[in-house]
């Protein structure tokens, strides 16, 4: 489904809502009153003329009350307001309603004949109790369509105050991303750079080789990777040319193991997010004056995706665990804490002069 279709759907349901609660507000009591059944006219439109006035206390409060009250801060100043307008609603309600809706003729009759009987009894004219309770149930129904109105009011308002703060959250995180990312590319085309620099008096061929491959690696990284996310399958690729550019400078006695799966579940995922770990593993597992290694693995299912990158601690970069907190290793655990909050897994460590870095992500 569209976000223009999911969107439109957001903003009609609150007024589904509010047509429901009052189709239910007023066929309830004429199923209590009537059993049901729409024969009586009269009794019909007297429960429709009072659903229009407590409808009208409740969108009175909710549109302009109760805004008014939550601008200015002051709850005290909206009580007296609220009670003003459920008087004078009452005192105009019961107007139009003694012309809209005069007693029947029965009724006129009967209390005639009431007041005459007390005046030959000799007694005040009696109060009636139908009056009396109709006042009690207009302010006491009154006083929860107020009360209603105004903790949904309030609701709505925390709704939407929670609503822009993920927002702003979102577009924090956005700028931050972006930020991470301006910062990993010219990590990344630094080290890249001295590597191409150095292969020039060694080779080049191999050299111009490099350069070629370096501006393809380039234009994955201001292009395809500009929108924000990328294909597991081009980080793959990125990281295959990466290694191979690499590859060019190693020494016989560098034993390279690169695992990368045939088939794979090719997940959305941030560009240049597992480089900065290869990098490192370069920068600090490869010895001009003995044996070392790197082993790179990478694993990619439905719900999770593994990588694992191992070097040897060269003597003279011992310090190798040290230097995973440069500023390549330092963005990314950023990164991963914004976009996989609670769902990665990032450990890091020496073992047995092996330098050692596992991530986990949970998809």
């Amino acid at each position: 489904m569209r976000t223009e279709d999911l969107s439109r759907k957001k903003k009609g349901l609150p007024v589904l809502l509010h047509a429901t609660g009052w189709i239910i507000l007023f066929i309830l009591p004429q199923f209590l009153i009537t059993g049901g059944g729409f024969g009586d006219l009269h009794t019909t439109m007297i429960i429709f003329f009072h659903t229009l006035i407590f409808g009208s206390i409740f969108y009175i409060n909710y549109f302009w009350l109760v805004p008014w009250m939550m601008k200015k801060g002051g709850l005290i100043r909206y009580i007296p307001v609220a009670l003003g307008l459920i008087v004078i609603v009452s005192i105009g309600s019961n107007m139009v309603f003694r012309k809209a809706f005069p007693p029947p003729q029965e009724v006129r009759e009967r209390i005639d004949h009431e007041r005459a009987q007390d005046n030959r009894d000799g007694t005040r004219h009696r109060k009636r109790m139908p009056a009396g309770m109709a006042f009690y149930n207009y302010f006491i129904t009154s006083f929860l369509v107020t009360g209603f109105s105004l903790g949904l009011r309030y609701a709505e308002s925390s709704v939407k105050k929670s609503e822009e703060i993920k927002e702003l959250e979102r577009e924090k995180l956005n700028s931050e991303l972006a930020l991470l990312k301006n910062q990993v590319s010219p990590h990344f085309f630094f080290n890249t750079l001295n590597n191409i620099y150095s292969l020039i008096a060694i080779n080049q061929k191999d050299a111009q080789e490099a350069v070629l491959s370096l501006s393809k690696m380039m234009r994955y990284m201001l292009y395809e990777s500009e929108p924000g996310n990328t294909n597991l399958s081009h980080e793959i690729e990125f990281m295959k040319g990466y290694i191979d550019l690499m590859r060019l400078r190693m020494s016989d006695r560098v034993k390279l193991t690169v695992d990368f799966p045939a088939e794979y579940e090719d997940h959305d995922l941030p560009p240049l997010l597992f480089i900065p770990f290869i990098e490192n593993a370069f920068k600090y597992g490869v010895s001009n004056k003995g044996n070392s290694f790197i082993d790179i693995y990478l694993r990619s299912d439905t719900d999770r995706i593994s990588f694992r990158a191992r070097n040897s601690i060269t003597v003279v970069n011992s310090n190798a665990p040290q230097a995973a907190s440069g500023i390549g290793l330092d963005n990314v655990r950023k990164r991963l804490a914004l976009i996989y909050p609670g769902r990665y897994e990032l450990k890091t460590g020496e073992q047995d002069s092996v330098f050692i870095v596992e991530l986990t992500i949970m998809m």
